[in-house]
């Protein structure tokens, strides 16, 4: 169950879940806001239920929750978020056993306690959850789970790179992300004016993939800045992989991650990483190991790290997004994730009726 309007990491990876989930021939129902992102990407897939969530006071929307619950009697019910999360209230005595994943530091009064229990996506989420005075013992982690990569035609590439006027030869650099002030762009355009005069022969374009409110403020900077001729602003793409299939390096500028599910999906192209110290990459990157981290929002030590890795050997980039791609395999792949819900599910069925 997610109450989101919009189609952001985080609903990503419910679209993602649900998919595996169903995909292993598990009952699932996904309740999220008629005419979503999510409802569209979960169209044919699975039954779903449109609910209004208008808001966190929606009682209309609470008594349609719950009786669903009564109908359907689903043994567990996962919420995503906060707005779900509120409005999700089971009766005392509910067989069912009600999860809430959270991929953020939320806060839990009002929102998250009444839960019977807890996901959190990053280590650094579990140990807040646990300092806000929730049972240790109903705090899991798991982690998030990427798409297989999706190799992109040959043709399809050239006619993206012809019409953003991508040279053939060119070193790309990618982005992506909702222009909003925590995923830094700003900090990253200010970068690349900052970079010296590139040592490449071949030139290096900057691919930048997204939307959102700061998109107008963005692209001013890029001209005021003067770095237009290398910055490409592609727009939000409903499907990145295109973007991934024509990187050569990822960037995640970021203010604040709690996770970063760009990075996990850069890895998983066998990309190498530039990353912020947020506490996202900070769980998932070793330095110079299988990823490069730089202070956040320091764009003039982000230029220098920046420099430093565009100018590496081949060998050492390839062997970088080699050794990313090795974690995504081993520790978030859909079937690592998909069979710790599994367990997880089943160990709260077994442990029986949790008191509310």
């Amino acid at each position: 169950m997610i109450g989101s309007r919009q189609f952001g990491g985080a609903d990503r990876f419910y679209v993602r879940l649900v998919r595996a989930l169903a995909g292993k021939g598990h009952r699932v129902l996904a309740v999220n806001r008629p005419g979503s992102p999510v409802h569209q990407a979960l169209k044919d897939v699975v039954p779903q239920r449109p609910v209004p969530m208008i808001n966190g006071f929606d009682v209309y929307s609470m008594w349609q929750i719950r009786r669903l619950v009564e109908t359907h009697r689903y043994p567990v019910i996962q919420t995503y978020m906060g707005r779900a999360t509120r409005l999700t209230r089971l009766p005392k005595r509910s067989p069912a056993i009600h999860v809430a994943r959270l991929g953020g530091f939320y806060k839990i009064d009002g929102y998250y306690r009444h839960a019977d229990a807890w996901v959190g996506n990053t280590r650094g989420v579990c140990d807040y959850l646990i300092r806000e005075g929730l049972p240790a013992s109903r705090v899991f982690h798991i982690g998030n789970f990427v798409d297989p990569p999706e190799r992109i035609a040959e043709d399809e590439l050239s006619q993206f790179r012809q019409r953003w006027d991508i040279p053939e030869d060119a070193f790309v650099i990618a982005s992506l992300g909702r222009f909003i002030p925590l995923k830094g762009f700003q900090d990253l355009l200010k970068a690349i004016s900052l970079r010296p005069q590139p040592s490449k022969v071949r030139p290096v374009v900057w691919v930048i993939a997204g939307d959102g409110p700061m998109g107008p403020r963005l692209r001013e900077a890029a001209r005021r800045l003067n770095i237009e001729p290398h910055v490409r602003f592609v727009g939000w793409q409903d499907n990145p992989a295109i973007v991934y299939n024509l990187a050569h390096l990822f960037i995640c500028p970021s203010r604040h991650e709690t996770l970063g599910n760009v990075i996990l999906e850069a890895w998983s192209y066998g990309l190498p990483v530039v990353a912020t110290r947020t506490p996202g990459a900070l769980e998932l990157i070793q330095p110079n190991e299988n990823g490069f981290l730089v202070e956040v929002a320091e764009p003039a030590k982000m230029a220098s790290l920046l420099d430093l890795v565009v100018n590496s050997s081949e060998d050492v980039l390839r062997e970088t997004g080699r050794k990313g791609l090795q974690l995504v395999r081993e520790r978030y792949s859909v079937r690592a994730i998909v069979e710790s819900y599994e367990s997880l599910y089943q160990s709260l069925l077994s442990s029986g009726r949790l008191d509310r």
